[in-house]
């Protein structure tokens, strides 16, 4: 059996936490400023229609009595940790998927801990008691099924599903619940004359390779209650990206590129500590209409090199096509490849060695915000 544990309005749920005059308000995470977007909102909020990813000043539209503040970033990692910490008290096998949620394998665990109803209950408790937070925890066969459990009675909610209860569960489970499956993506399926995942099976395997690719292979698989994904503890990243909502949408390139410049160096070290070097570089833009575009470039290098990544970044802006102002920008990186990893360089390619003198430079500069904080030296370009 799997468990999916997510925190209850997470970033919400800190902030209350550490202020006890915020805790029957509705308390929206994401700034004061109306250039931001909403990062996490409380329940008492989300009964007037804010959500996360929401525009700030739709946000205080919806709920002008709202209490909006800034992510505290640091201080919901230090509450995560702790909650990590509680999960694998009960199995090593902990698969963190994102700051407030993580997947469980509990086979074998029953001799220690009693049914997956008790052991989930007991994990309930235990985040209770050790960090005075709430979680849903979902139980089920597979992480398919679990990860929708856990949604279906938030807040601080418990749902089961016993492998003789999947074929039920299936059958009358609506598509709009099955991750992957978006808006455009639902208008398609009802085309198909599919409303609950258990309809898929009706389907002819050649249609929906047609209308859906190998997404409807998935969804195949998934309506038979067959989902093979296993809990990996150490899951690499994919990715890491830093992005910024600016406080005035511009066209200014020098200013757009201060942006890049700092969030290069952000993203090099979080593949430093991650112990990873990225083959691809991405930038992202939101333009004032709220569309957003992004643009990539892949090296024949891998880096960890915030030099290295800013030079590319830099590149992709100045080859992009500005036609109105711009709201968001961002880096980010994918294509990863151990540090350990050993590189071929062509025999007349100029070389970006993984270890160049750049590198040594950001090292050094790790090692003193170890010590002093992250922000005590800075690039004279980014002083204020």
């Amino acid at each position: 059996m799997i468990l999916h544990i997510d925190m209850d309005a997470f970033y919400a749920s800190v902030e209350k936490l550490d202020d006890p005059h915020l805790k029957h308000k509705c308390v929206i995470v994401g700034g004061t400023s109306n250039r931001g977007v909403v990062s996490a909102a409380c329940y008492e909020a989300r009964r007037y229609g804010v959500h996360s990813a929401m525009p700030i000043y739709q946000a205080k539209q919806k709920c002008p009595h709202g209490v909006f503040v800034p992510p505290r970033m640091g201080r919901y990692k230090e509450v995560s940790k702790k909650v990590m910490a509680l999960l694998k008290e009960f199995s090593p096998l902990v698969e963190p998927v994102s700051i407030d949620e993580a997947y469980m394998d509990i086979t074998g665990c029953q001799r220690l801990f009693g049914q997956p109803q008790e052991i989930a209950c007991e994990i309930k408790r235990k985040i209770h008691d050790g960090v005075h937070l709430t979680c849903s925890v979902g139980v089920a066969p597979n992480k398919f099924m679990a990860k929708i459990a856990s949604d279906l009675e938030k807040p601080d909610g418990l749902t089961v599903i016993l492998p003789d209860q999947v074929p039920q569960f299936i059958q009358s489970l609506d598509i709009k619940k099955v991750p992957g499956v978006g808006k455009k993506m639902v208008r398609q399926l009802e085309l198909l004359g599919i409303r609950t995942l258990g309809d898929v099976a009706q389907i002819p395997e050649k249609s929906l390779h047609k209308h859906l690719g190998k997404f409807g292979q998935r969804l195949r698989a998934l309506s038979s209650g067959n989902d093979k994904s296993p809990v990996t503890p150490h899951a690499p990243h994919k990715s890491i990206s830093s992005e910024r909502t600016l406080a005035a949408d511009t066209r200014d390139i020098k200013l757009l590129k201060r942006y890049l410049l700092s969030q290069s160096a952000e993203v090099a070290r979080q593949l430093r500590q991650a112990g990873v070097r990225a083959k691809t570089i991405v930038i992202k833009i939101k333009n004032a209409d709220f569309k957003t575009v992004t643009r990539r470039t892949t090296i024949a290098i891998p880096t960890q090199s915030s030099k290295t990544i800013y030079k590319h970044a830099a590149r992709l802006l100045d080859e992009f096509k500005i036609t109105q102002k711009i709201r968001l920008i961002g880096v980010g990186t994918t294509g990863f490849s151990a540090v350990t990893a050993s590189v071929q360089i062509g025999l007349f390619e100029r070389s970006e060695k993984p270890k160049d003198n750049w590198e040594k430079v950001d090292k050094t500069l790790d090692s003193i915000g170890q010590k002093f904080g992250k922000d005590v030296i800075r690039r004279a370009t980014l002083k204020d």
